[in-house]
């Protein structure tokens, strides 16, 4: 069975859109998954830790038929492979990818909650996620569109398409 999912992708250490583009193509390597849509690349500011370079961020949309905690594993496991550390809460990072949504579901367990519990108070995933999924509906909260509205404020930028090296869809 198929399951539609969109993944939150984000860097700010490495070439982060060279980071981010590449795991774009990562993640429609992984078993049983494809990407459909992609959006371009914005930069935004640091959230938490403010003493470190600007992120580039991005967000996927996929059909896969993993289950939510074997998609989540797969992505940490790119994150390593891009080399990943954790040294503390919200450190400059090569590429740090999120579960965002997975169908309309509603669920927590150890290391994965959907939706992510912070999506709709991030305008760097909120745009993103809007270019490629305007009537989005973020289970429990609303229409991503109200939720975009309410982070007006949030620094971001749309990074051209000749500067990304893409365009906007696969």
């Amino acid at each position: 069975m198929k399951h539609t999912a969109f993944i939150g992708l984000g860097s700010n250490l490495a070439q982060p859109a060279a980071q981010v583009l590449q795991a774009m193509q990562s993640i429609g390597q992984l078993s049983n998954t494809r990407v459909v849509a992609r959006s371009s690349l914005y930069r935004s500011a640091p959230v938490g830790y403010l003493e470190q370079p600007d992120f580039v961020n991005a967000v996927v949309k996929i059909e896969t038929s993993l289950t939510p905690i074997a998609l989540l594993q797969a992505l940490l496991a790119l994150e390593q492979e891009n080399g990943r550390t954790r040294e503390f809460q919200n450190a400059p990072r090569t590429l740090d990818l999120d579960v965002l949504l997975y169908d309309d579901l509603q669920h927590h367990e150890h290391g994965l909650t959907v939706p992510h519990p912070q999506m709709h108070k991030r305008a760097f995933v909120l745009q993103p996620l809007l270019e490629i999924s305007p009537a989005c509906v973020i289970p429990g909260v609303g229409a991503a569109a109200l939720a975009s509205e309410r982070c007006k404020d949030q620094r971001l930028e749309k990074l051209p398409a000749a500067v990304a090296g893409y365009g906007s869809t696969e």
